[in-house]
């Protein structure tokens, strides 16, 4: 049996991605969504997960109307929690053990996050989900997912995109003439405003090596191709070339 070339990692999943048509939250994409990760979980993958929460609030619209800037962060942080709650739910009735960890204390519902107790949920075999983003406002979701791969000693950041298998160099979805990108290094992607993730987020996976591969994330099979080690999407590294 091929062994896979990653051996834990962190998804990074939007708030949009669990949006269906007239959902704020799709049980379709939740039973997708768990089906992948259930297939790299067979392989004996430890995966770890941090969710946006645009589909229940989105902070740059109420603070464009005048709200408090860190009061819609916190909003923000509320609605990541509701997201991961429901891909928790997704995920237990496939038969996986999970705990979802926040780092925002909300004890009645999940667990307070803790990096050494997430790193063991992980040794453990439990998909572990962690909620909140940093627990500090002005931090987006992509700097929660930076931060907590390094904290957990993930060996990449999977950064799931609704329906882009990849970066480009301008968006496809508007211009027919972008050129999508195999390999890319952290400073081009910063020079060049690349879609990846925020600037802060991109330059901390910069300063401490953290690979990020960005592909489709509605496309079937694709997490487990990653992980068992095909080339798709796009790689953002130290250096244009495969990890």
């Amino acid at each position: 049996m091929q062994e896979p070339k990653y051996r834990r990692v962190l998804i990074k999943l939007s708030g949009e991605q669990l949006k269906g048509t007239d959902e704020v939250v799709s049980y379709d994409m939740l039973d997708f969504l768990a089906r992948e990760i259930e297939a790299i979980h067979r392989h004996g993958v430890e995966v770890a997960l941090v969710i946006g929460g645009g589909n229940i609030w989105r902070g740059s619209q109420s603070i464009a109307r005048g709200m408090d800037m860190a009061q819609s962060h916190y909003m923000g942080m509320l609605g990541t929690i509701i997201n991961s709650l429901a891909l928790q739910d997704a995920l237990e009735r496939h038969g996986l053990q999970t705990r979802a960890m926040t780092a925002i204390q909300m004890n009645a519902v999940a667990e307070p996050y803790v990096r050494r107790r997430a790193t063991r949920h992980l040794e453990k075999g439990r998909i572990t989900i962690l909620a909140g983003g940093t627990g500090n406002p002005y931090f987006t979701t992509d700097s929660a997912a930076a931060l907590r791969a390094v904290e957990i000693h993930a060996e990449v950041i999977l950064m799931a995109k609704n329906g882009v298998d990849g970066i480009y160099t301008a968006d496809p979805r508007h211009n027919p003439d972008a050129v999508k990108l195999d390999h890319v290094t952290y400073m081009d992607a910063l020079n060049r405003g690349l879609a990846v993730m925020d600037s802060t987020a991109l330059t901390f996976c910069m300063d401490n090596n953290i690979p990020i591969i960005v592909f489709n994330a509605l496309q079937p099979g694709t997490i487990e191709r990653i992980v068992m080690g095909e080339h798709v999407g796009t790689l953002v590294s130290n250096t244009p070339v495969a990890v």
